[in-house]
């Protein structure tokens, strides 16, 4: 039996990746088969439903609407045979048959335009760039160098306190904003630029404060007036999850002049906090005791979050564009749609992005199905999935996982959020790419710390890093450029790949690969919301393209030792080359190009 589905096929599926609700959505099925087919939905955690397919001339049709928001899943059954998603999403004979999805959002669930088709640009503040004096608060020390490694070291209660300091400060980011624009940077996510007593500044200590290591208020309102004069944006790190135990909420230490939750059961903040046996044990993120978890399900809690004085508008009145929400995954459903709510509310075209490591349509966290793309909770997610693909495909030369990879999240994910995924090469968390696409893999932090690429292995990691770039900057979403990769940094984990900015060790080869895709991206339309299609692909190659109305541009990725001949009609340019091919182009073994019918020099 010969049958042929597709769901990235428009002949198949009538609408590409996730629907809205009452919106019309046509199936077919090709082949030529006698054989009745029945297509079998069943919503999340429902029954499901066995829906009798149209007889076509072709094959099978069926035309659906959803009434109601979910994830519904679905596969065929012809013949008596069951049939679901195979390689590539084609639709192959198996039992039990693979469902494929459909989510369904609401009608009115849209993105933020401003932010398709640009550049990201990610900030570890700290460790940027130090400009005068900075003065760092009780129980902290500063570093004498900036080029000294950070500390790694436990103390002798087994802890990494992660209280050394470089210095990088909000005065020290405008001064380097130059170089940003270099990299035709549209937006920048800073990591946590709030009070705290930690480097990382993931333990806060006030929400309304910042950093005074960092600057003042009035740097920071500077710093997103120099920010917008330059046409960049700044979205913020949202950590909403946990504060630090030095907080003026636990406030452990008695460092602040409030009555914490650590101290008194009075304190107004002890309803913020589960504790299992006051004062000394409590829900902490990850079991990590200076990282007590909030009750996000706290009233009072929430509406310092999200209320109209809260702590969200309180940062979108200086005018940044949006959060990114730290472990997005162990935030409830509801109080991240009140997040939502109160950012859009404030300012309906800002961001709102999560951190959510997995496929964010169908993730399932701590027992529960989550609900980020059907309208009320997220805009985007940072796209580890993508991440992983692209340093499995450069590293191995092989194109399966990464073409997987697209194809289920251009099947799975709403048009809207595929434009606007925050992608990623490498960040805080983890290992500097250049390192990761050198393959050297030490165990421990003593040997992290002094292990470096050789000559030779990092000129194979700079080739790798050429090629996961053309992807990075040419699939759909936004590229995000971790600080210090378009210098050619390296660092394993966690301190490592926080190093301070190496301004002084640029890797100039590098860097002017990054401002030519850079280059390449902001002028060409075709990366806001272009279609993407596959247009060729084996084992080493793949070919695709991003189309819209006025443009077309082909990108070529040969990993293998085979030469292939495309051919065309009329004239593309080579846009990293600048040469201009006319009906065909030769695609050289181990070799990449972006052409497109429209040049910019």
């Amino acid at each position: 039996m010969k049958i042929y589905y597709d769901p990235l096929d428009p002949k198949c599926k009538s609408i590409l990746g996730g629907i809205r609700q009452n919106e019309k959505l046509i199936i077919n099925i090709f082949g030529k088969t006698a054989e009745p087919c029945l297509f079998v939905l069943k919503k999340d955690e429902g029954e499901a439903q066995y829906l009798q397919m149209e007889k076509t001339p072709e094959g099978y049709r069926i035309e659906l609407c959803f009434a109601e928001k979910g994830l519904f899943f679905y596969t065929f059954l012809i013949g008596g045979q069951s049939a679901g998603c195979g390689k590539f999403r084609r639709l192959e004979l198996m039992k039990p048959a693979q469902p494929y999805q459909i989510l369904v959002s609401d009608p009115a669930f849209k993105t933020p335009d401003w932010f398709k088709g640009g550049i990201m640009y990610q900030i570890f503040p700290d460790r940027f760039y130090k400009s005068g004096d900075v003065t760092i608060g009780e129980g902290k020390w500063l570093h004498k160098s900036w080029d000294e490694q950070p500390e790694y070291r436990m103390n002798a209660d087994g802890k990494v306190l992660n209280n050394d300091f470089f210095g990088g400060n909000l005065k020290g980011i405008i001064k380097k904003l130059d170089h940003l624009k270099s990299l035709r940077v549209t937006v920048i996510y800073l990591n946590p630029i709030f009070r705290a007593y930690s480097n990382h500044r993931y333990d806060t200590g006030d929400y309304m404060e910042i950093d005074p290591a960092l600057g003042s208020d009035r740097d920071f309102s500077d710093f997103i007036k120099e920010c917008s004069a330059r046409g960049i944006r700044v979205i913020l790190d949202g950590v909403f999850n946990h504060t630090g135990d030095d907080s003026r909420y636990f406030n452990k230490y008695g460092r602040y002049d409030s009555v914490g939750a650590f101290q008194s059961k009075d304190s107004k903040y002890y309803a913020w906090y589960n504790f299992t046996h006051f004062p000394d044990k409590y829900d902490s993120w990850w079991g990590i005791d200076c990282l007590p978890a909030v009750n996000e399900s706290c009233e009072d809690y929430i509406e310092f979050i999200t209320g109209e004085r809260g702590v969200l508008r309180h940062w979108l009145r200086y005018g940044i564009s949006g959060y990114r929400l730290d472990v997005a995954d162990e935030l409830p459903d509801e109080f991240v749609e009140k997040i939502r709510s109160s950012v859009k509310g404030y300012n309906e075209d800002a961001l709102v992005l999560g951190e959510v490591w997995e496929d964010a349509s169908n993730k399932i966290a701590y027992g529960k199905r989550r609900r980020y793309f059907q309208g009320g909770e997220l805009d985007s997610v940072m796209n580890y999935p993508l991440k992983d693909a692209i340093i499995h495909f450069v590293s191995t030369d092989d194109t399966t996982n990464f073409r997987e990879t697209v194809a289920a999240l251009r099947d799975n994910y709403p048009k809207c959020v595929l434009d606007s995924l925050m992608n990623i090469l490498g960040t805080h968390d983890t290992v500097r790419i250049l390192t990761a696409l050198g393959g050297v893999h030490v165990a421990g932090k003593d040997a992290m710390s002094v292990t470096v690429l050789d000559e030779d292995t990092r000129r194979l990691a700079t080739e790798r890093l050429k090629a996961a770039t053309v992807l990075l900057f040419t699939v759909f979403g936004v590229p995000c450029i971790y600080y210090g990769d378009e210098i050619g940094m390296e660092g394993y984990a966690d301190p490592f790949c926080r190093m301070p900015f190496a301004w002084d060790k640029m890797d100039e080869e590098i860097l002017f690969h990054y401002r030519r895709l850079a280059k390449i991206r902001s002028s060409h339309t075709v990366f806001k919301e272009g279609d993407y299609r596959e247009l060729f692909a084996d084992k080493n190659c793949i070919v695709y393209e991003r189309r819209n109305k006025s443009e077309v541009v082909v990108v070529c990725m040969n990993r293998g030792d085979n030469k292939f001949d495309l051919k065309f009609k009329g004239v593309l340019y080579d846009l990293l080359t600048g040469e201009k091919h006319k009906n065909s182009f030769s695609l050289k073994r181990r070799s990449y190009a972006i052409l497109s019918n429209k040049y910019v020099n």
